[in-house]
């Protein structure tokens, strides 16, 4: 009897040992599995953690700011591009450029009808001598600027024929508003009165050559190189005849 009570209670003990065991290895199983999923948590927490703290978030902030300001800087340029271009001080200084540009290309146009000293002479002129049918004992002195500048056909021509001593008398009268100024190919006209009334002085002279001289700007003697010119056949002149002044138009110089 007491030996069967023993038996039971050693059964019991041991199946008491055996619940405890299982008991100890199914909490294990589930420390390990929890331990587990907390460490596979934990670890996500703190690298979250650390990729909120780490060094490469304050650039990824700064790359942010940097990206601002660089989209500032390509606004600035484009600004600056676009109000250079809108500007109105830039364009009205371009404008007053072009202006300038402008009224220097109009300046230099102009050049060729500037006012010059330089006096027409035998040296940057040809001059040519012509007879013409009215008004009658007339001849036509036609003087063209062959140079490369702008000269002045001052006062009247000074004329000499063949070996006469005197310049041929100038007709005061037809003294023009203005200085004829010749740019280059253009030319100026003067008439030539050969004779005055018949009877009033000595008789007429025959000539085959003229000597023109040209007047300088103030007119006192002559100046630069004469034109030596040959007459037309059965010339005739005398003291009382006449030159005119030097005209821009052949029309004016021979309405005297």
């Amino acid at each position: 009897m007491r030996s069967n009570r023993i038996r039971t209670t050693v059964i019991a003990a041991t199946a008491l040992l055996a619940a405890l065991s299982l008991t100890a290895c199914g909490g294990d199983n589930d420390g390990t599995s929890d331990n587990g999923k907390a460490a596979a948590s934990v670890p996500a927490s703190n690298s979250s953690a650390k990729q909120s703290q780490s060094p490469d978030a304050a650039p990824q902030k700064d790359g942010t700011d940097a990206d601002a300001a660089a989209e500032g800087t390509t606004g600035g340029t484009s600004n600056g591009t676009s109000n250079g271009t809108s500007n109105p001080d830039a364009d009205a200084a371009k404008a007053g450029k072009t202006d300038k540009g402008s009224t220097g290309s109009t300046g230099q146009a102009g050049s060729s009808s500037k006012v010059t000293s330089d006096a027409c002479t035998g040296g940057n002129t040809k001059t040519r001598v012509s007879k013409v049918t009215r008004p009658i004992n007339h001849l036509l002195l036609t003087v063209t600027n062959t140079g490369s500048t702008a000269c002045n056909a001052y006062y009247a021509p000074k004329l000499r024929f063949d070996d006469a001593q005197a310049v041929f008398p100038i007709l005061e009268d037809s003294k023009p508003q203005a200085v004829v100024t010749l740019n280059p190919g253009e030319s100026a006209y003067a008439s030539i009165g050969l004779t005055g009334e018949p009877g009033a002085g000595p008789a007429p002279r025959k000539a085959t050559h003229l000597q023109v001289n040209f007047a300088g700007r103030s007119n006192v003697g002559s100046t630069g190189s004469p034109a030596q010119l040959n007459l037309p056949a059965d010339t005739v002149w005398d003291d009382n005849g006449f030159v005119t002044y030097w005209q821009a138009e052949m029309s004016d110089a021979l309405t005297y």
